[in-house]
């Protein structure tokens, strides 16, 4: 038994006015639902996936359901989210005679706090054969763009919807002048306090795409990226996970580059989503690795959607060196095949 004047924390009752859920030791819970699907609804619809070519744009969230709650229990935040989202895109050719709207769906069954966001799954589709192009377009480029406005959802529950789910207490003077602000909306009390706490910098994002040639075969080249041998002699060994396959994770470098492989038609393409270390968390872009015949020695295209601006320059530069260079000097494909 505690002595006289020393029990046990969780059981008294702090100097708080209300005397509500001393030291936030009980379960509390905040219904996230309504909230939720308007900030879905917010970060998608309107979303605009446009090239040269082709631009596409969400129009509508046809069916949003689930249920979201944020919970208290102990001074610990749980986020609890399950989602359903089915909506509607709409897309025209920048090129040609064609200027017909055309329009598809697109489908995320699986949004929930039980996978991350690069392993949700989302699936596009259309009706119409001369849209397939447009679809097309929405898997490779609008897919990232997308998971960045889920991963913008997930930040926002995690970090704005959950104010005031922790009560402040005694030992937490700023957590108490939050409170107090908010119980009697002095403007003195908010303003000292930082103007950014709940504001999360614009992070501008860019495509890149460049184009090299190797002295070798089509076949020889997909391997050097789908070989996890291969890989490991390119990267001086420098591999911890590489499942080469539809859904597969890799991680290479120091695991300073992570993702899981998208789709791959073999000899063809590799599509993956692909992220740096240092890259903003839980953001990923989309890359397309496309192998092409081109007379006595084989062209890739690396495409890559949805690169922070700020790591632009770096990224460009790390294709080059620690891919290009490195499986031309690896394997002698920088020398003529014939």
């Amino acid at each position: 038994m505690a002595e006289w004047g020393k029990g046990d924390p969780r059981w008294i009752v702090e100097d708080r006015p209300d005397a509500i859920n001393p030291n936030n030791w009980h379960w509390t819970e905040k219904n996230a639902t309504q909230w939720s699907k308007d900030k879905l609804k917010e970060l998608l619809v309107g979303l605009k996936v446009e090239n040269e070519e082709y631009a596409c744009e969400i129009k509508e969230l046809s069916k949003c359901t689930g249920e979201a709650t944020a919970n208290n229990r102990k001074a610990k935040l749980v986020f609890i989210y399950e989602w359903q989202i089915y909506g509607k895109w709409e897309g025209t050719y920048l090129t040609g005679e064609n200027r017909t709207k055309y329009e598809g769906t697109f489908d995320i069954p699986n949004l929930s706090d039980e996978n991350d966001v690069h392993e949700v799954t989302i699936t596009f589709s259309t009706e119409k054969s001369k849209a397939e192009k447009l679809k097309e377009f929405m898997r490779k480029s609008g897919d990232s763009l997308i998971r960045n406005r889920l991963t913008e959802y997930v930040r926002s529950l995690k970090e704005e919807f959950s104010q005031g789910l922790i009560l402040p207490t005694k030992n937490s003077p700023i957590a108490t002048k939050v409170q107090s602000a908010s119980s009697i909306n002095t403007t003195k009390s908010i303003t000292s306090l930082p103007t950014n706490t709940n504001k999360t910098p614009v992070i501008e994002y860019r495509d890149l795409k460049i184009h090299d040639t190797f002295k070798c075969t089509k076949t020889d080249l997909f391997k050097a990226f789908c070989d996890s041998d291969r890989v490991k002699a390119f990267t001086q060994n420098s591999v911890s996970r590489y499942d080469c396959k539809k859904g597969g994770f890799f991680s290479l470098f120091s695991d300073n580059i992570t993702g899981r492989f998208v789709d791959i038609v073999p000899y063809e393409r590799v599509d993956m989503l692909w992220r740096f270390k240092s890259w903003p968390s839980d953001h990923y872009s989309h890359v397309s690795l496309i192998f092409q015949d081109d007379t006595d020695q084989t062209k890739l295209v690396i495409q890559q959607t949805g690169v922070p601006a700020q790591f632009y320059d770096n990224t460009m530069d790390g294709w080059k060196r620690f891919y290009i260079e490195s499986i031309k000097t690896t394997f002698g494909y920088g020398t003529r095949l014939f």
